[in-house]
């Protein structure tokens, strides 16, 4: 891998381009240059010590702390309004944001006159109602300095705010937080280094502010005289003072923006990763800095969660289930599930308390869009949701207790595991002693107890999945949606934590729909299964109906049978993907059906077969793979579809299969299942 700032042969810029690009740099240098030759430095310290000098120092700190207190109060709304909130106008609301950047400071100044002076817009109102004039005053410099630097702030918390996924908001608003709460303890806290730096440069603006103060403001010592201002009026009778104050505000420029380069950039999950990063399954903790579990970037709800530090207690092995803490049982209330689904996907879903529904399909089903629905998280589709006696159709989805697991689990960055478990509970105001040791109960069964005091980068995908399942599990709900819960944990894992899952459902109180595209966890934690497929239900039956009597190709193909559409004949099916099946008991001629076979089923030879079976292709090896003891050969024909057999390593071993080998392959009319469509 090359290493950054190397440079590689041939990676020489064109002349074309060097020499304008030198000249730019020439031409932005020569002025900062200028001040450091002509500076006096023998009388440096003089200059920057006189009182003029220390007065206006002085009052462009208070004023500009002061523009940047207002630029956050004002300023991170705004800017969140126009991140995340679509509204008419809003191309015109970010043009004002942009304004200030582009208008020469002189006309900001006139403006703000206009608006907020004597005979302004609303400065005879402020006067006469409050008392308050701004013009000549301290306080309209202040504004002025805020007129001229929130935009700073403002577009760096935009552009922080567009990189953050919504999904976080999302998940946080189904374990129960509002939506002000979402923001000060999920939002807020993943975009501060977006905040910090656009704080810094609007205070860096606030603090060289000149031509806006001046015109509104006056330049009165001690009242409105900034130190730019300062360096104006030294200009005419010190020109070596103000040199010398020119090149203490030009430090400070620097400063601010070396202390920027780099610290305060990239998105969460980059500023989050250890320098280790994520550990895999199964690998024993590394040393983490004790202080990890007090370092979150403000969030009340972590700071609620007073997590032990590494050390403390022994550690627990890896993937041990170990119950210091007994969790939260499922109380005696019980919440059936209604959903009308329409839009996108449409459906009509009931359910019994503790029932729990896999839903299973191909990529772009609808299957995300219907938990969505379910959340009041998608203008794709929209359900019209009981759960048990109350409709929460109307309600927003903080309000509905339907707890998620997205596909990524969406763990908060900034938080550490123990915290991220129990921030349903301390949204939904459960104390923080109780919060923490439910918490703790649900990750102690699910094997990452003594992980809780890690950040989600310190985690593996499989370990942060079996975090966000226990912080689901963990708030409490009345329904339960996960998202291929499981998709990241290894076949050992996955059978551990499914057991967990599967003891929990058995007690849940209300109704689990978990999408999955695994036959196992189907057949396995589901009472029933519901197939979707372009957005529509194709099937809703019992997991053995559904192996049995699948209705949908790749429903079939997800159980590892041969799966094939096509048109009922008299003898069999007219395969939509080219040839003819025979089958024993067809249905009527004309009806749309389904055929499926066992891999099991299907026969291979070398030479054309003779005999009973009545379907016998022609085809090619195309690959073998393994499947237990046995193995699986795809093989392609020009007079079937694709199909999968199954055969022992011997029989491929006495056949000579390779890929690329010509077979013949047979299927008997009695092994051909038709499901009719």
């Amino acid at each position: 891998m090359k290493r950054a700032g190397v440079r590689t042969p041939g990676a020489r810029p064109p002349l074309a381009l060097a020499v304008p690009a030198l000249a730019a740099v020439a031409f932005l240098a020569l002025p900062l240059i200028g001040i450091l030759a002509r500076t006096e430095w023998t009388e440096l310290a003089g200059h920057l010590t006189s009182p003029g000098t220390v007065q206006a120092l002085k009052l462009s700190l208070l004023v500009s702390f002061w523009a940047l207190g207002l630029s956050l109060l004002l300023g991170v709304p705004l800017a969140w309004l126009l991140a995340r909130v679509p509204f008419p106008g809003k191309a015109f609301v970010r043009s004002l944001v942009l304004l200030p950047m582009v208008l020469p400071p002189t006309v900001g100044g006139v403006a703000l006159l206009l608006a907020f002076g004597r005979r302004g817009l609303l400065g005879p109102w402020l006067e006469g109602t409050f008392g308050i004039t701004l013009p000549f005053h301290t306080s309209g410099a202040v504004l002025a300095a805020t007129f001229v630097a929130m935009p700073f702030l403002i577009i760096s918390l935009e552009g922080a705010l567009g990189g953050l996924r919504p999904r976080y908001e999302e998940t946080a608003a189904s374990l129960g937080a509002s939506p002000v709460r979402v923001f000060f303890t999920v939002t807020l806290p993943m975009v501060t280094p977006g905040v910090l730096a656009g704080a810094a440069l609007t205070w860096a603006r606030a603090l060289g502010e000149f031509g806006a103060t001046i015109t509104f403001a006056g330049n009165l010592p001690g009242t409105t005289q900034t130190l730019p201002l300062q360096v104006y009026l030294l200009l005419q009778d010190e020109p070596e003072a103000a040199t010398s104050v020119s090149l203490l505000l030009l430090a400070i420029a620097m400063g601010v923006l070396i202390a920027l380069r780099g610290r305060w950039t990239g998105t969460p999950s980059e500023r989050g990763r250890g320098a280790e990063g994520p550990v895999p399954d199964g690998a024993a903790p590394t040393a983490v800095d004790t202080d990890d579990s007090n370092s979150n970037s403000g969030s009340d709800i972590d700071s609620d969660i007073a997590v032990d530090p590494p050390g403390k207690g022994a550690p627990h092995a890896p993937h041990t289930p170990h119950t210091p803490h007994t969790p939260h049982l499922p109380s005696d209330r019980r919440w059936a599930l209604s959903a009308d689904v329409t839009g996108f996907t449409t459906l009509t879903l009931a359910a019994e308390p503790g029932t729990t529904i896999a839903v299973v399909g191909p990529n772009g089903a609808g299957k995300t869009t219907l938990l969505r629905a379910l959340l009041g998280l998608t203008p794709r589709a929209h359900a019209e949701l009981r759960l048990g006696d109350e409709d929460v159709t109307a309600l927003p989805p903080h309000r509905r207790r339907v707890a998620w697991v997205p596909q990524d689990g969406a763990l908060f960055p900034h938080l550490t595991a123990l915290a991220n478990t129990a921030y349903g509970l301390r949204a939904q105001g459960v104390p923080r002693a109780e919060a923490r040791r439910e918490a703790q109960g649900w990750l102690d069964r699910l094997g990452v107890g003594h992980l809780g005091h890690r950040k989600p980068a310190q985690l593996s995908g499989g370990q942060a999945q079996r975090v966000a399942l226990a912080r689901a599990l963990t708030a409490r709900p009345r329904l339960l949606v996960l998202d291929e819960p499981l998709a990241a944990l290894d076949q050992t894992t996955r059978a551990h934590v499914r057991h967990t899952l599967r003891a929990h459902l058995a007690g849940f109180g209300g109704v689990c729909l978990i999408v999955t595209h695994d036959p196992v966890e189907a057949v396995s934690l589901a009472d029933r299964v519901l197939v979707l497929q372009d957005g529509r239900a194709l099937q809703d039956a019992a997991p053995a109906e559904v192996t049995r009597h699948p209705r949908s190709p790749w429903v079939a193909r997800m159980l590892g049978r041969n799966a094939w559409p096509g048109t009922a004949t008299a003898d069999g099916l007219a395969l939509d993907d080219g040839g003819t099946l025979v089958a024993a008991e067809p249905p009527p001629p004309g009806t749309a059906a389904l055929a499926i076979v066992a891999p099991e089923a299907v026969s291979l030879h070398r030479e054309r077969p003779a005999g009973s079976p009545r379907n016998v292709w022609p085809g090619t090896v195309r690959e073998i793979t393994t499947s237990g003891s046995r193995l699986r050969v795809l093989v392609t024909s020009a007079e079937a579809p694709d199909l999968v057999a199954e055969i022992t390593p011997q029989a491929a071993a006495e056949l000579g299969l390779a890929d690329g080998v010509s077979v013949w392959t047979s299927v008997k009319a009695t092994e051909t299942t038709v499901v009719v469509l």
